[in-house]
């Protein structure tokens, strides 16, 4: 059995692919793995063993788009990718896409004729009557303040997707020889999408409409040490405030000084994540120290809280360790996660992206609170960490049931 994964986004999105490709291989198939050529991706799936196929340029040197303009453009881009995808996936049974990949992976599948699978790491995009769609989750495309009621948003929802993406990919799959699509939100996310999230951070609420198959969180157990200097720091004083935003970049200006003073301010101190934005230190005390690319794992569960942009991965990860949380969401699902952290009492939803030291500091006063920490180590006993395990199993049934049909 032979399986192409396939995306195109940050970490969080890497990440949760990898696990799924061990877990794959580890029932027996082949796989390798479709991503954005940064040496970070392709150090992690060269430590793991899984064949990358480099897919378009960098992540880390895209913008996000502004205007609905520069969206139809991007999707070009995107759906440029086919030829890469298509060439990856001869000889395989089946794909599995995420991120942004999927303007390119259905098409390829499509072509191929084989089993297509595609995951999303949060349901905050999944149309459901139990809740509105978020405002605007495309540049120039915000819902209608007048409209009320949760499938009329939705149907919008759907429109908006079809202003913004439908042209141009369509004109793409003409140029292959494949049928126009009238619902361009249906066709990325398919008529059954696996959610690869925990159910008690992200719940999901059946529809009877959208056959949702729920697999839990991918998660890749990390067994690597943490460096030397993170250790020696956690080793000499009281667990510190973790502060990082991984993939984001374009943050605030001030941010990193903000949340220095801010955790100051409790009386904690300051492990800062470098991350793309490149956060450092603000002076030149021993109470601060700047880290690259660590385990998380081990990591979070060394620290008083974690303050970060509410990626799904990070939340889950934070989850797991019982670590109490600050969400600072900048874009797309961040929104959703804070929501859910604060709903869960385990932490506080920033409001906003530009976080001030007063506005931090109140924020982490939730979030140290001991009622907070005890939630949160109540619910790291809750999230599991087998969906990887559990979508791999499901993946190679689909694909032999499949294949009982065909012959």
């Amino acid at each position: 059995m032979q399986v192409l994964l396939s995306t195109y986004g940050s970490r969080g999105d890497v990440g949760p692919m990898l696990a799924l490709a061990v877990r794959l291989r580890g029932l027996g198939a082949e796989v390798r793995m479709c991503a954005p050529p940064d040496e970070e991706f392709a150090r992690l799936l060269a430590g793991a063993g899984v064949p990358l196929v480099p897919l378009g340029p960098p992540m880390s040197t895209m913008a996000r788009p502004s205007t609905a303009d520069a969206a139809s453009r991007r999707v070009s881009e995107l759906a440029a990718l086919y030829d890469t995808v298509l060439a990856a996936a001869e000889g395989c049974d089946a794909l599995v896409a995420t991120g942004l990949a999927h303007f390119a992976s259905r098409s390829a599948a499509e072509k191929l004729g084989i089993v297509y699978r595609y995951a999303t790491f949060c349901s905050y995009l999944l149309p459901t009557p139990h809740r509105a769609p978020p405002a605007q989750v495309l540049p120039g495309q915000r819902l209608p303040a007048g409209v009320t009621g949760n499938r009329a948003l939705w149907e919008l929802n759907a429109q908006s997707f079809n202003t913004v993406h439908g042209q141009a990919l369509n004109d793409h799959r003409a140029s292959v020889g494949l049928p126009p699509v009238t619902d361009v939100r249906a066709f990325l996310f398919t008529g059954n999408p696996w959610l690869a999230a925990d159910p008690v951070l992200d719940p999901w609420e059946e529809t009877g409409e959208l056959g949702v198959v729920r697999t839990g969180a991918w998660i890749l157990p990390d067994e690597r040490p943490l460096p030397p200097e993170v250790a020696a720091f956690l080793e000499a004083g009281p667990p510190p405030v973790y502060v990082g935003f991984g993939s984001m970049r374009g943050l605030q200006d001030g941010t990193a000084r903000a949340a220095v003073e801010a955790a100051r301010g409790q009386g904690r101190r300051v492990l800062l994540g470098r991350g793309w934005a490149g956060l450092a230190p603000v002076d030149d005390r021993d109470d601060c120290l700047a880290v690259g690319e660590v385990n998380q794992q081990e990591l979070f569960g060394r620290v008083a809280a974690v303050v970060h942009h509410g990626g799904a991965g990070t939340t889950t990860t934070a989850a797991l360790a019982g670590a109490p949380q600050v969400v600072v969401p900048q874009a797309g699902d961040q929104t959703f996660w804070a929501a859910r952290v604060a709903a869960l009492g385990v932490g506080a939803a920033h409001d906003g992206p530009a976080p001030t030291a007063g506005s931090l500091s109140a924020a982490l006063r939730t979030a140290l609170d001991p009622a907070t920490a005890a939630r949160a180590s109540t619910l790291a006993g809750a999230v599991r960490a087998d969906g990887a395990e559990a979508a791999a199993k499901l993946l190679l049934e689909t694909v032999a049931q499949e294949s009982r049909i065909r012959s």
